[in-house]
């Protein structure tokens, strides 16, 4: 199957942007080194072409309804141009994807979800469409930037006569851009401060070369994907496919924050009502004590060999300079300071059960 490119992809190959295939996309991986760009949206902002995200908008006088129906966290708490994280779940306990809710009003709902799950997260949407709501697939429709760091504020406000400042934390505003209209929100998948922009397409570039002309002197750089997942990873956020899945509910994704039982019926209650009194498994933060790098699916076992989980991310962080993870283990092991082990090119590395975030 061909790979989809963003409309930024002629412009990032010729400024030296390194791709790869993700999500049925062809996307930049880095520009330079990893932990360079990890480490500046650390410290000074960087710019992370998401064009690959999905947009997908609910519509009607029971649009609210409808999307409470499909999400586990509370959209009835929203005011218009607010924001909220949520798992949607399926019938069966796993996790159909996690998703970002913005409430344009009580009939408009504009909804972000992962790459990798657009047609999926659509059809599942449509089949469970249960009230007076029309459901489209406007992903064509957008281009994403996201502007992360401590200078995101700084730069980002260099393009607009509008305070940026007003728009707090899980805030959109619609602004104006050289005559278009385009959608800002304080949000981001990093743990700095910072917007996510969703633009047409037709103005994407003209977009990206303005942002750079004002923020490059003040310090922005380009950021490739490597470092945003790295960047999520030391905070704790949630990858689709790895803390989450079709497999792996919300609750044991320690999610329970965004999991609303007091509010009406919605798809996976009944089944997290039952899961609650007897949680299994838990997400919990492991650092290695013996050198090595976790990865994905690594097991963890104890001592004596006995899985008891495995691992759902892991890396070097390039904050802490040592070897972090997150697994899903037998909660029993989930205390804060159990010895583990882990299972890396089938040598066992010793670690621990940490705090999180790890950072």
């Amino acid at each position: 199957m061909e790979l989809k490119r963003t409309p930024f992809y002629s412009l990032i190959k010729e400024i030296g942007g390194k791709f790869v295939p993700f999500a049925g996309w062809e996307m930049p991986i880095k520009f330079t080194s990893d932990v360079e760009e990890h480490k500046w949206v650390r410290s000074e902002a960087g710019v992370f072409d998401v064009s690959h995200m999905g947009e997908i908008t609910i519509k009607g006088k029971d649009a609210l309804k409808q999307v409470n129906y499909l999400i586990t966290n509370d959209a009835s708490i929203l005011k218009d141009g607010e924001i909220l994280y949520t798992p949607m779940m399926n019938h069966n306990g796993g996790t159909v994807d996690d998703l970002l809710v913005y409430r344009v009003s009580e009939e408009s709902f504009f909804l972000v979800v992962n790459a990798s799950n657009i047609d999926k997260d659509y059809q599942w949407m449509v089949d469970n469409n249960i009230y007076d709501t029309t459901i489209e697939n406007v992903s064509d429709f957008y281009a994403q930037l996201a502007v992360q760091g401590p200078k995101a504020e700084i730069i980002t406000q260099q393009l607009f006569n509008e305070n940026l400042s007003e728009i707090k934390f899980f805030n959109f505003k619609y602004l104006n851009f050289n005559g278009e209209s385009i959608l800002i929100s304080r949000t981001g998948y990093t743990g700095e401060d910072g917007f996510e922009i969703y633009l047409s397409p037709k103005i994407a570039v003209e977009f990206w070369r303005e942002l750079f002309s004002k923020g490059e002197s003040l310090g922005l750089k380009p950021i490739g994907l490597a470092a945003r997942d790295t960047l999520r990873l030391e905070k704790k956020m949630a990858l689709y496919g790895h803390e989450l899945s079709d497999t792996i509910s919300p609750l044991e994704a320690s999610l329970s924050w965004c999991v609303k039982m007091g509010k009406s019926e919605f798809v996976g209650k009944n089944y997290l009502l039952k899961q609650k009194e007897s949680l299994s498994r838990k997400l919990v933060g492991i650092e290695l004590v013996d050198k090595g790098v976790p990865r994905h699916q690594n097991e963890i076992t104890l001592e004596d060999g006995t899985e008891i989980g495995f691992v759902t991310s892991g890396t070097m962080s390039p904050s802490l300079q040592k070897p972090i993870a997150l697994a899903l283990i037998n909660s029993e092991y989930a205390k804060i300071g159990t010895e583990i082990w882990l299972k890396n090119n089938q040598k066992l590395k010793k670690g621990k059960v940490i705090k999180t975030p790890f950072l």
